[in-house]
């Protein structure tokens, strides 16, 4: 972490970087957990001086609100903007010319990473320039003392399908090492989704547990009260499917699904989860359930025949010894009634049940990682209700980190992924492997609902009303 870096920042004036790269970067430099020397140059087409991007970040630092002035200023000093249009390969080499002179004033080669904070229909005129103007090669040779490594950082979705994924894949493997690519799903780097290895394989009370013989089912959920908002031209034409459940569902079902990788390596934590996602299938196609809310087509930047879902349902099953007959429940949506992201664990039954003659209803046992809002895990245990009656009550033990880890800082996503970028480990992040079994499973389901008709339901409904 001590050696020099340069962060270049792709599509540095697009609401990504405002609302979420700007501030992650200033948390890390006010933590001191950047290195001392760094800079960010700034890549963009809008017409900027480095004083005029500084202040237009500023503008957006000074919203959270919790750093002083004088910290932002000392934070901003390591700001340049260089302006460019990104499908113009001149303009790359002119960033390039720029890079080679901040490194001959510094006298040294710096570390460098490359963060596409960019609509995913730009990677391939990103990595055609890349390449082109020479960005991808290092400025001394490894194995000296002026080494220096290069990396970049793709955010999600990675292609819009299975044959784009691959071909971008390819196109970034001719450019980069698997170890100099690092592609990006910030739910992996929320504590609770980290935590899920950490409670799966650190206390045997439960993973002596999980398997089909003691567990029902699983159900991941990802709820959103929000409409699209101002994401019309990007959300249509690639709908909820696409837009969290190849990457953030599958992973959070790849997580809790995973063997025991007996260590904390990050190659071999990759290799359990994509050996999960290619075995996983579509079981049940009649369970399949996709709709779209009313007021969907009149959205900005929607085409008002758009068959896009905003909401779906499906049934997945893992074809191994641990989880077969097992099913794992994807839901997900916009314009419900509630935002909420979690992974459910329902245990089976007792045989036998010490209840009362007159109890009734589903008594078992729930295992809940809420992943947003309020993260925390939940586990729900039956218990005599106090006095002379006998009656069972359901109750929950739970951990929730603001609450019960207010010493310690709770880190936010992209905080994590930056300073794991830097560090050079790739735990949080997905490899090809993963990235393929994903678009693999996607382009069948699709192909399965094409048959299945597009459902509507109104805005603030309950999930379970769709069907």
């Amino acid at each position: 972490m001590d050696k020099p870096l340069t962060l270049i920042i792709f599509g540095a004036t697009g609401d990504l970087y405002k609302n979420k790269i700007s501030i992650a970067l200033l948390d890390l430099f006010s933590q001191g957990l950047l290195p001392l020397d760094f800079s960010v140059v700034a890549f963009a087409r809008r017409q900027f001086t480095d004083i005029e991007f500084r202040a237009f970040t500023k503008e957006s630092l000074l919203k959270k609100n919790n750093h002083s002035p004088k910290e932002i200023e000392l934070f901003l000093e390591h700001f340049k903007y260089v302006q460019g249009n990104l499908g113009d390969l001149e303009d790359y080499k002119k960033l390039n010319s720029t890079l080679g002179v901040d490194d001959e004033k510094r006298g040294v080669c710096t570390n460098k990473l490359f963060y596409l904070a960019v609509p995913p229909d730009l990677y391939k005129t990103i990595f055609e320039n890349i390449s082109g103007s020479g960005l991808a090669y290092p400025c001394a040779e490894e194995d000296t003392k002026d080494s220096a490594w290069t990396r970049v950082l793709v955010e999600k979705p990675f292609g819009k399908d299975f044959d784009e994924a691959q071909r971008l894949d390819k196109m970034l493997g001719e450019l980069f090492d698997e170890s100099q690519i690092f592609r990006i799903d910030h739910y992996l780097a929320k504590e609770t989704v980290q935590n899920i290895l950490t409670f799966r394989f650190s206390n045997n009370v439960f993973e002596s547990l999980w398997s089909n013989k003691y567990i029902e089912r699983v159900k991941i959920v990802f709820h959103e009260k929000n409409t699209l908002e101002t994401r019309g031209d990007f959300y249509d034409g690639v709908g909820a499917l696409r837009d969290v459940g190849q990457n953030h569902m599958l992973q959070m079902l790849a997580i809790i699904a995973m063997e025991d990788p007996e260590g904390i390596d990050a190659k071999r934590i990759r290799e359990l989860r994509a050996e999960i996602l290619e075995k996983t299938k579509l079981i049940e196609k009649n369970s399949i359930v996709r709709a779209q809310y009313h007021g969907y087509l009149k959205e900005q930047g929607v085409d008002p025949t758009s068959k896009t879902e905003t909401f779906f349902r499906m049934i997945l099953g893992i074809n191994n010894e641990r989880w077969e007959g097992i099913p794992f429940e994807l839901e997900s949506g916009k314009a419900l009634i509630e935002s909420r992201v979690a992974i459910e664990v329902y245990f089976k039954e007792t045989d036998k049940c010490f209840c009362p003659t007159e109890h009734e209803g589903v008594h078992q046992n729930v295992l809940t990682f809420v992943i947003q809002p309020n993260e925390s895990i939940k586990f729900r245990f039956w218990f005599k209700r106090p006095g002379f009656e006998f009656a069972l009550d359901p109750q929950d033990l739970s951990f929730n980190y603001e609450r019960d880890a207010s010493e310690s800082t709770v880190h936010d996503a992209y905080e994590r992924v930056l300073y794991d970028c830097i560090r050079g480990d790739q735990t949080l992040f997905t490899n090809t492997k993963e990235v393929m079994a994903e678009w693999d499973l996607i382009a069948h389901i699709m192909d399965t609902w094409k048959s299945k008709p597009l459902g509507t339901y109104a805005k603030g409904s309950m999930p379970a009303d769709i069907i």
